[in-house]
C-alpha cells in the first residue's frame, strides 16, 4: 500500500469555478443538480414559503446548539453560526449570529469535496470536523466546524454546517492563544476535515482524539455533540421540506435565492459611483515584546456592478497577527453583509459572486503555513473588515439615495483577555478558562443622521450578547466591582459614536490564588474605530491590572467604586500582546472600544451636546474642549460663550495648520445647487474643464477632484493624540516606538474637519479616485 504525503500547499483553500470544482470531485460521488430552466419554473408563493423555511431551520440550529452546549461562549454570548449550502458548498442561507464564522464556510466544503470525496469518501450519514484556518470554516483554530452532507435518494443534495468558538483546544497557553508563538506549532493544532460521524455514528476514536487536546474536554466534547445534533436536526428538516415540495423544487429555490441575492447586490452597486477608495490601518505589537506598527492597506475599486478589494502592499506575515486567505475573505464578508447587503436576504453564496480579492502571498492578511494565526479573527481579519467598512462608507456617502447606509467604524476589534486558573471555592479544585466576554457590548459607529448605538454589541455578530455578570460570577471565581458604560468613549462628531463600557473584576474572596492572564487587542496606540467625514475615533482600548488594591469593597460594601482612583494600589498597563497574573489583592480593568463619530464635532447642535452631558454620555470638559459647547451653572447652553468657544477652536486649528488669519464662518446654507455631494463636508462642482471639490459649509473651492488632487490643498495639522479628547490614550509610546499623532485635514476656508484620526506620522494621505456617477444621466441632486 502506498500513500502520497501531502505538502503544506495541499492544506489551503481558495474559490474555484464550479466547473473546475466538478472536475476535481470523485465521479463516485453522485450529485443532485438541476438546470436553469427548472429554477425558473418555481412560482412565487412556493419560493417564499421554502425560502423562509430554510431561514427558520438555521434559527432552529441555533436553539439546538444553545440548549445542548455547556460553554458560556455559546449560551451567553452567541459566538457561533450555521449555514445551509447547495451540493457544491455555495451558501444559500446563513444564521444571524457570528457572521465572521461563515465567511469561509463554503471554502471548507469545497476543500472537503476535492480532498475527501475519493478517500475516505463522502456518504449519507457522514459528518466532518475541521478547525484549520487555511482551509476555512473558521478564522482561527478555536473556531471548530462540523460539516454535514445531506443526501436524498443516494445523491448529495446539499450541506449544513455548525461552527462555534471553543474555549480551549490546547496549545501552550490556556484559551489556546499564545502571544509569544513563533509559528502555528506554538498554538493549538489545526485539523483538516476529518470524518467524525460515519453512517450516523459518532467515531469514538476521532472524538477522543479531539477532546484530548483540550484543558476543558467536557466542554469541547459537549459542543462537538451539540454541533452534530444541530446538523442532524437541520438535515432532517431539509428532507421533510424535500418530501413535501420535491427535491427539484427545493433545489430550485436554493438556486434562485443565491441568484436573487447576486442580482440585488449588483443592482445596488450599479447605482453607486465608480471609483477607487483607499484605507490604511494598523496592527500593534506583532507578538509579546514587539513594539512595532504593522500596516494593512486596501484599495477598493468599484466598476459597474462589481467590487475588487486589492490588499497589495500590506505588511508581511509576522508574529501572531496573521490570518490565511479564508480569514481575509471572512473579514470582507462580515462587513459587507450588514453594511452593503442589510436589505438583501443573506444568501451569502450569491453575494460573494460580486467581488474578488487581490492579495500578495505571505502577508498579514494572506499568511502562508506555518505562520501563527491564532489571532486571525480579532487581528488582521477584523482589521481588514474595518478598512472595508471605511471604503464602503466613502462610496455610499457619495450617492444621496444610499447615505442612510453609511456608518462609521464600530468598536474596532475585540478586547481579548483570557483568565485561567484553578477554582478553589467551596474547597474544590476545578480548572477553569474564561475569556472575558463582557467586551461584546461594543459601541456602534455613528451614521449620517443618527448617533451610534451605545454598547449595542458587535457589527459582525448581530445577535451578540454580553453575558450576565451574575452568570460569570457563578461560573468562575471572579467578582465584578462594576460593569458600566464609559462617559466620553464614543467618537465625537456631528453624530456621536456609540459608547463602549468597562468592567472591573477581582478574585472571589475564597480564591486566594494567582490567576493567569493572556491579553491581546489592537487599538491601544492607533485607533481601529475611526470616524468618518471628520468625525473623531472612538476611545483607545485600555487594559490594566491594579496591584495591591484596598479590599473593603468586597465585604460589607455599601457603594460601587466610581473609578479606578477609588481602588488605591498601583497600575500596571497591560500590553497589546502579552501575559500577566491576577493575584488576591489585584483588580483587572478592561475598557473596550466604542464607535467612531461622523462629521466634525464642532457642527453638532449645542442642545444635543447638552443632552449628552445630562445623560452622562459626554463630560462637561469634553463638551467644552472637543465640541466647543459651554454650559452654564444651570446645565443649559450658553449661546454666546459657545459661539466664541467654537470660533477660538477653529482659529486654533488654523494656527496649528500654519494658516493664521481670518477663518470663514460656516453658514451651512451657501448656494450649492447642482453640486454632487462626496460626504458631510465636501461636494463636487462638475464642469467640462474639470471637476472641482467645494466645501459645503462655506463654499470654498478647494481643488481638482481628478486623482484626489484636492487633498493636497486641505489644511493639515498633526497634534498630540490627547487633542482628540479625553477618550484617547495620551501616550502611545507605552505600546509602540513609532510616533503617533492626531492628524486632521480641514477645509482651508472655514477649518471644518474633513478627516480626523490617530495614526503614525508615516500614515499616507487619502488617495480616493471618483470616476463617475451612475446617475449622471439624471438631474443632479442638490446638496
Amino acid at each position: 500500500m502506498t500513500s502520497q504525503i501531502p505538502g503544506a500547499d495541499e492544506f489551503t483553500s481558495r474559490p474555484l469555478p464550479r466547473e473546475e470544482l466538478l472536475r476535481q470531485i470523485s465521479p463516485a460521488l453522485p450529485l443532485h443538480r438541476i438546470d436553469d430552466e427548472r429554477t425558473a419554473r418555481v412560482d412565487a408563493l412556493t419560493y417564499e414559503v421554502v425560502r423562509h423555511r430554510l431561514w427558520a431551520i438555521t434559527q432552529e440550529m441555533g436553539e439546538t446548539l444553545r440548549r445542548m452546549s455547556g460553554s458560556h461562549v455559546v449560551t451567553e454570548s452567541n459566538d457561533f453560526n450555521f449555514s445551509i449550502c447547495d451540493e457544491l458548498g455555495e451558501q444559500v442561507q446563513v444564521g444571524a449570529y457570528n457572521i465572521g464564522l461563515i465567511g469561509s464556510m463554503d471554502l471548507a466544503i469545497t476543500w472537503t469535496l476535492r480532498h475527501r470525496s475519493d478517500n475516505p469518501g463522502i456518504a449519507e450519514g457522514d459528518m466532518f470536523l475541521c478547525n484549520d484556518p487555511w482551509i476555512g470554516g473558521g478564522l482561527h483554530q478555536n473556531d471548530a466546524a462540523v460539516l454535514a452532507p445531506v443526501f436524498h435518494e443516494g445523491r448529495l443534495f446539499g450541506w449544513t454546517t455548525a461552527i462555534a468558538h471553543q474555549v480551549d483546544l490546547g496549545g501552550p497557553r490556556p484559551g489556546s492563544f499564545s502571544p509569544s508563538a513563533q509559528d502555528v506549532f506554538g498554538e493549538a493544532v489545526p485539523t483538516p476535515p476529518v470524518k467524525v460521524v460515519r453512517d450516523g455514528v459518532l467515531q469514538r476514536d476521532v472524538a477522543d482524539a479531539w477532546v484530548r487536546r483540550s484543558r476543558l474536554p467536557h466542554l469541547v466534547g459537549l459542543d462537538l455533540r451539540a454541533k452534530i445534533a444541530a446538523n442532524r436536526n437541520a438535515g432532517e428538516q431539509i428532507l421533510r421540506l424535500v418530501a413535501r415540495y420535491g427535491a427539484d423544487t427545493v433545489k430550485a429555490v436554493m438556486r434562485r435565492m443565491t441568484d436573487d441575492a447576486e442580482r440585488r447586490l449588483r443592482a445596488k452597486l450599479a447605482a453607486l459611483p465608480d471609483g477607487t477608495w483607499t484605507a490604511v490601518g494598523y496592527q500593534e505589537q506583532s507578538r509579546a515584546g514587539d513594539r512595532g506598527l504593522h500596516a494593512i492597506q486596501v484599495a477598493m475599486t468599484k466598476e459597474a456592478d462589481r467590487l475588487v478589494f486589492d490588499f497589495r502592499g500590506t505588511a508581511g506575515q509576522t508574529g501572531v497577527i496573521n490570518c490565511p486567505y479564508p480569514g481575509l475573505r471572512a473579514g470582507i464578508v462580515f462587513t459587507m453583509l450588514p453594511l452593503l447587503a442589510g436589505d438583501i436576504p443573506w444568501a451569502a453564496g450569491g453575494l460573494m459572486r460580486c467581488f474578488e480579492i487581490v492579495t500578495d502571498e505571505d502577508t498579514l492578511t494572506n499568511a502562508s503555513f506555518p505562520a501563527a494565526v491564532g489571532k486571525g479573527p480579532f487581528g488582521p481579519a477584523w482589521g481588514s473588515g474595518n478598512l472595508v467598512a471605511e471604503v464602503l462608507a466613502k462610496m455610499l456617502d457619495a450617492e444621496p439615495a444610499h447615505r442612510a447606509d453609511v456608518q462609521s467604524i464600530c468598536n474596532g476589534t475585540t478586547d481579548l483577555c483570557v483568565v485561567s486558573g484553578v477554582d478553589v471555592r467551596g474547597g474544590g479544585s476545578k480548572p477553569f478558562v474564561s475569556p472575558v466576554f463582557d467586551v461584546m457590548a461594543g459601541g456602534y459607529g455613528a451614521q449620517v443622521e443618527y448617533d451610534g448605538v451605545d454598547t449595542g454589541g458587535r457589527l459582525i455578530i448581530p445577535s451578540a450578547r454580553a453575558p450576565d455578570v451574575e452568570m460569570t460570577e457563578y461560573l468562575y471565581p471572579l467578582v465584578a466591582l462594576w460593569r458600566r458604560e464609559q462617559t466620553d468613549s464614543g467618537g465625537p462628531g456631528r453624530q456621536r459614536g456609540g459608547m463602549s463600557g468597562s468592567v472591573c473584576y477581582v478574585q472571589h474572596p475564597d480564591q486566594d490564588t494567582t490567576m493567569s492572564l493572556v491579553v491581546s487587542g489592537t487599538g491601544k496606540a492607533a485607533n481601529q474605530n475611526v470616524g468618518l467625514a471628520g468625525g473623531y475615533p472612538g476611545n483607545s482600548q485600555l487594559d490594566l491590572v491594579v496591584r495591591g488594591i484596598g479590599v473593603p469593597q468586597l465585604a460589607g460594601a455599601s457603594t460601587v467604586p466610581a473609578d479606578l482612583d477609588e481602588l488605591g494600589g498601583t497600575i500596571e498597563v497591560l500590553p497589546c500582546e502579552g501575559e500577566s497574573g491576577l493575584g488576591p489583592g489585584d483588580a483587572l480593568y478592561l475598557h473596550w472600544q466604542a464607535g467612531g463619530g461622523y462629521g466634525d464635532p464642532l457642527l453638532r447642535p449645542a442642545e444635543h451636546v447638552r443632552d449628552d452631558v445630562r445623560q452622562v454620555r459626554v463630560s462637561p470638559a469634553a463638551a467644552r474642549d472637543v465640541y466647543g459647547v459651554v454650559l452654564g451653572a444651570d446645565g443649559e447652553v450658553d449661546p454666546g460663550e459657545s459661539a466664541e468657544r467654537r470660533a477660538r477652536l477653529r482659529q486654533r486649528r488654523a494656527a496649528d495648520a500654519g494658516r493664521p488669519g481670518s477663518v470663514l464662518v460656516p453658514t451651512g446654507t451657501p448656494d450649492l445647487r447642482g453640486l454632487r455631494r462626496l460626504d458631510d463636508n465636501l461636494a463636487v462642482r462638475q464642469a467640462p474643464q474639470g471637476d472641482t471639490v467645494v466645501c459645503v459649509h462655506c463654499a470654498t473651492e478647494i481643488g481638482p477632484l481628478a486623482g484626489g488632487a484636492y487633498v493636497s490643498a486641505l489644511a493639515a495639522r498633526d497634534a498630540a493624540p490627547a487633542e482628540a479628547g479625553p477618550h484617547i490614550w495620551p501616550d502611545p509610546s507605552v505600546y509602540v516606538d513609532e510616533q503617533v499623532v492626531f492628524r486632521q485635514l480641514f477645509c482651508p476656508g472655514c477649518l471644518t474637519a474633513v478627516n480626523s484620526r490617530v495614526v503614525p506620522v508615516a500614515h499616507p494621505l487619502p488617495t480616493d479616485h471618483y470616476r463617475g456617477w451612475a446617475s449622471d444621466a439624471r438631474p443632479k441632486e442638490t446638496v
